[in-house]
């Protein structure tokens, strides 16, 4: 019976391969989409749009040049544009029956088919994985994928010499550079590998070779620990959090499902959307949930900032995982917001449903989330903390997670938070323009390792002026915060505490944040800060705000004559001192504004601190840096505590010309205990008063804590409580 399994699984192998088109949708697909392109107006538009670029070459020579330019230049570019070009022809040549849509494809691909042959690594190249046709070997593996694609749309319409001298000229060359000289690269668990894997895979499948896709599905030496199958296991963890955060699983999501369909047509056996427990559904879910409401992706490590849900990768994703998971409601929402879908089956039912909608929601149904990471789940995580809804929404990020590959940042236990839509406290990102020859060619900048990923660029402590983990990605791989507790389940009280205790070899960081609902809707975030050693140290915490600066509580220095760095490595050598002051036994304020609303970061001073203003530019003569602003506290000692709130509050009103509540409510922040067991913090704001009792070692949910408060006994059950005016804030 097995046997009899195994043979029919084998034969319809065999007969899928020997199908055209398939890779990106099959010839019954296509001839449905091609019936419904006058029907519905998404689609419709797609089609013509689409149509309207490919027509403007049929009469026109292709230039298919020596590659000599990095990203940004004329042949990346022509090159990247050629791909994109002869896909698109492809589909319109299977939606349409016009030969000249084959016939272009055709001319293009003879020419890469003398081309290919005669490359070597690529003359910009830069880094251990050089391209050929592009200066990385990334940007041949996208390459790959869409010049497969387009091969496997117009198969039919070659003769068996000219799919030889494609197959062999145009293909082979740049699968046995993966495959062979890039070996490492191409088995490597990485975008890069999704990207590798896709490539060949595709190309396998539009060609009918069997090894080509085994390489692709099992790594080179087809044991499993490589490829994709590797892929989707290694870089996911169980709920679906992409391991290099939300701006890279952007990128990777687009050849995960475009592979994954080519082999749900090709391999139907193996049933690879049903993965891991439909990882790429959790996947594409999760990618979502870190967008802000303008569908921008949340910048976790190396993020432009400027990419957001509109982009190709999640038209491409959304559209395939619509027709293999399901009608979705917020994947709808995207989609309209998107307003193009793929000329296939999932695209041509998502623009039906479009036409046929009246109420789709106009923003994404974010939700308050936490994501554990690592293939097991076992390497620490990520918290979203949502408040509000729709335009109203605040989202405080909490990272607690892995390093993140190549693209990590040392930043554990790193806060950014979004209001309304602004990025009002924020993470870096990237230094880099993508596809702005001027600037490196594209690529990453230095400052992208100098700054962007050191520990001052972010909202966490610094000790030393010296980064995470020194600022050794080695390093930074093996460790990984871990979270103590979290409760989400009351809207008004959200809470995620997180301990690192291998970013420095002798301080244990322990953080707590706070999203609280108060009366009236008022919103606040309580942090507070333990930096825990029996050894002399410096701490600092930036808070990397964006913003005018309105008031503070205290008088500085502005450095108005002159300025300096405020350190010479580690990030520290980039920022200017632009002013200064010491505050002694009190709370320092900060008001400052961002968009319509203001913002007031109120800290405790035990004993003393030093505050400074600093404004990111120093040592940067080529300006590759954007000049924002950090406030940053020091502090000098052992162990120290941090307990900061921020408000939310007022309104700037431009037109009127005049504010509401631009003043913050804090008037006083005390620590009524703390030590290593124990953290009770109140905050007096007129005449409410906020307590926070919190556990620093026994996180059980069901352990019952008495403290001593003022000569009182305070009693909760769990690792914290959070009372407001004596009362449980619900």
């Amino acid at each position: 019976m097995r046997l009899i399994v195994a043979v029919i699984l084998l034969l319809s192998s065999v007969m899928a391969y020997a199908q055209h088109p398939l890779a990106f949708a099959t010839k019954a697909e296509l001839e449905g989409v091609k019936k419904s392109i006058t029907k519905y107006p998404v689609l419709q538009k797609s089609f013509v749009e689409i149509k309207k670029d490919v027509d403007s070459w049929l009469e026109k020579d292709v230039d298919v040049p020596f590659p000599k330019d990095p990203a940004g230049g004329y042949t990346h570019d022509r090159h990247k544009a050629n791909y994109t070009l002869m896909f698109n022809s492809g589909l319109l040549y299977n939606l349409t029956g016009d030969v000249r849509y084959a016939t272009l494809v055709k001319t293009i691909l003879l020419k890469y088919a003398t081309l290919n042959p005669t490359l070597k690594n690529h003359p910009q190249a830069t880094s251990s994985s050089p391209g050929r046709i592009f200066w990385q070997a990334l940007n041949d593996a996208n390459w790959l994928v869409y010049t497969g694609m387009a091969y496997d749309l117009v198969y039919n319409s070659f003769t068996p010499a000219e799919r030889k001298t494609i197959e062999d000229g145009a293909f082979k060359p740049e699968v046995d550079f993966m495959t062979k000289d890039l070996k490492p690269w191409f088995n490597l668990i990485h975008n890069h590998g999704v990207w590798a894997c896709a490539g060949v895979g595709i190309v396998g499948i539009a060609t009918g070779n069997k090894e080509y896709v085994d390489m692709a599905l099992y790594g080179t030496e087809k044991t499993g620990k490589a490829g994709f199958i590797a892929q989707l296991d290694g870089l996911f963890s169980p709920d679906g959090y992409y391991t290099e955060g939300p701006y890279y699983v952007r990128y990777a999501i687009l050849p995960y499902y475009i592979f994954a369909n080519a082999l749900n047509n090709a391999r139907p056996e193996l049933k690879i959307f049903g993965h891991r427990n439909s990882i790429l559904k959790k996947a594409l879910e999760a990618g979502l949930q870190q967008t802000n409401i303008n569908g921008a992706f949340l910048p976790v490590n190396d993020a432009l900032k400027e990419k957001d849900f509109t982009s190709n990768e999640l038209v491409t994703a959304i559209d395939i995982a619509w027709d293999a998971y399901g009608k979705d409601a917020g994947l709808l929402t995207v989609a309209a917001k998107q307003d193009r879908v793929l000329l296939n089956r999932g695209g041509a039912s998502i623009a039906a449903e479009l036409a046929s909608s009246k109420n789709i929601k106009t923003v994404y149904p974010y939700k308050t989330v936490e994501y554990v990471d690592g293939a097991k789940g076992d390497e620490g995580g990520i918290s979203f903390l949502r408040m509000g809804k729709d335009a109203d929404l605040t989202t405080l990020t909490f990272k607690y997670a892995s390093h993140g590959l190549s693209h990590g940042h040392y930043d554990q236990l790193g806060f950014f938070m979004f209001d309304k839509g602004a990025e009002v406290f924020q993470d870096y990102g990237s230094v880099r323009f993508i596809g702005v020859e001027q600037k490196y060619g594209g690529r990453y900048l230095p400052e992208n390792k100098t700054y962007a990923a050191q520990t001052i660029a972010h909202s966490t402590i610094v000790a030393d002026e010296k980064s995470h983990y020194d600022g050794k990605e080695a390093v930074a791989e093996k460790n990984h915060a871990e979270k103590a507790f979290s409760s989400v389940s009351n809207p008004a009280v959200q809470v995620v505490s997180a301990i690192e205790r291998n970013a420095y070899p002798d301080i244990d960081l322990h953080r707590t944040l706070y999203l609280l609902g108060l009366p009236a809707g008022k919103r606040i975030i309580v942090d507070l800060f333990h930096a825990i050693s029996s050894n002399q140290h410096q701490y600092d915490l930036p808070f990397q705000y964006n913003g005018q600066l309105i008031n503070t509580s205290f008088k500085y220095k502005g450095a108005t004559a002159a300025q300096r760095p405020l350190g010479t490595k580690n990030g520290y050598q980039f920022l200017w001192r632009e002013a200064e002051a010491t505050v002694r036994d009190t709370i320092a304020q900060f008001t400052f504004l961002n968009g319509r609303t203001y913002y007031t970061v109120s800290s405790l001073i035990q004993d003393s601190a030093q505050v400074f203003f600093t404004r990111t530019g120093a040592n940067d003569p080529d300006f590759n840096l954007r000049r924002e602003p950090s406030y940053i506290i020091r502090k000098n000692g052992a162990a120290q505590t941090f307990a900061s709130v921020i408000e939310i509050h007022g309104k700037f009103d431009p037109i009127g010309e005049f504010s509401t509540a631009s003043y913050p409510l804090v008037k006083a922040i005390e620590l009524k205990y703390n030590d290593e067991n124990f953290t009770v913090a109140e905050v007096k704001m007129g005449k409410d008063i906020l307590r926070i009792a919190q556990c620093n070692k026994d996180f059980s949910a069901a352990t019952k804590h008495t403290v001593k408060v003022d000569g009182s006994s305070m009693t909760w059950t769990g690792p914290f409580t959070v009372l407001y005016n004596n009362k449980i804030l619900q």
